[in-house]
């Protein structure tokens, strides 16, 4: 059985957590962002972010004793191996899909050729 979070510990616990949170989110956004915009300066600084999320981790499995049991290390682990790996999973899916978009024939909802889409108003057409 863990051992609950002493109420001397809530805040850290809390802001921990916290931080667990929106340093995932910072890291994603900065990775998709550098990827997006083509901007390689950008990724040091989700990778920081990153080296933040782990520590605040590391910080929220010790005051959540999480460490005395092997489920719970694994399930740390895992979660730090998902957070470090699905950016670059889900910007290989996104490339590999978009990708062959691009090489097949677009057709618009109607059936019609993709270029007669964007006709001139008809007082124009004459």
């Amino acid at each position: 059985m863990i051992e609950p979070v002493k109420m001397a510990d809530f805040f850290i616990t809390f802001f921990s957590a916290a931080c667990v949170i929106v340093f995932g989110a910072l890291y994603a956004l900065l990775f998709a962002y550098s990827r997006i915009k083509n901007v390689p300066r950008v990724m040091p600084l989700a990778y920081a972010a990153y080296a933040v999320l782990f520590a605040s981790v590391m910080v929220l499995a010790s005051v959540a004793h999480l460490f005395g049991s092997l489920f719970w290390v694994c399930v740390v682990v895992l979660m730090l191996t998902g957070y470090m790996f699905a950016p670059h999973a889900i910007w290989h899916l996104c490339v590999g899909t978009h990708d062959d978009a691009d090489a097949q024939p677009s057709t618009s909802l109607d059936g019609s050729h993709p270029e007669t889409f964007h006709q001139p108003c008809k007082e124009n057409a004459s």
